[in-house]
């Protein structure tokens, strides 16, 4: 059974609980979001394998997960990116924000979100039960899909899509 690490608003740890109860009472918890580029500046694009719990078939940043207990965020990090992708990068954390979002399947996503960078030119090896397809495309790119495309991406990436670009360009 998988937790999550309940927190408050100052990222202060309140309590631990199962993943699918928080996500069903949308109760904040810590959570990150990995974006990698490779050498010219292009984002690592996921789609969700169909079967996952929830957003199934959704493009979506490079990977994002919850820390275990105990676990900091880049150690967290670390070990999804390897999990789901197949490989290692070095990995920073930025920054990071709370956000709220109503999924598909009754759940609510209520998270205060790591966002970490890294860089890699390494082809993916997808984990097929996390992962369907992958690409490449430039920030620029991916907004201007976004904008035709909406239902095509995470309810999520739209939200931390926008923070990471912005946290860029400035």
């Amino acid at each position: 059974m998988e937790q999550v690490v309940l927190v408050n608003e100052h990222d202060e740890d309140i309590g631990l609980m199962e993943k699918m109860e928080a996500h069903e009472k949308g109760l904040l918890h810590r959570a990150f979001s990995i974006f990698v580029f490779n050498s010219k500046d292009e984002l690592l694009l996921q789609q969700r394998a169909i079967e996952k719990y929830h957003s199934g078939g959704l493009w979506t940043n490079t990977c994002c997960s919850h820390p275990r207990k105990n676990e900091t965020i880049v150690e967290a990090a670390n070990r999804r990116l390897q999990e789901e992708m197949g490989f290692e990068c070095t990995l920073k954390q930025t920054f990071s924000f709370v956000y709220k979002a109503v999924l598909d399947q009754g759940l609510t996503e209520h998270e205060l979100d790591h966002v970490v960078i890294g860089f890699s030119d390494t082809e993916p090896i997808l984990n097929p039960e996390e992962v369907m397809d992958w690409k490449y495309m430039t920030m620029d790119a991916v907004k201007q899909d976004m904008e035709i495309h909406p239902k095509a991406y995470t309810e999520w990436f739209k939200i931390i899509f926008n923070r990471v670009h912005e946290e860029l360009n400035s």
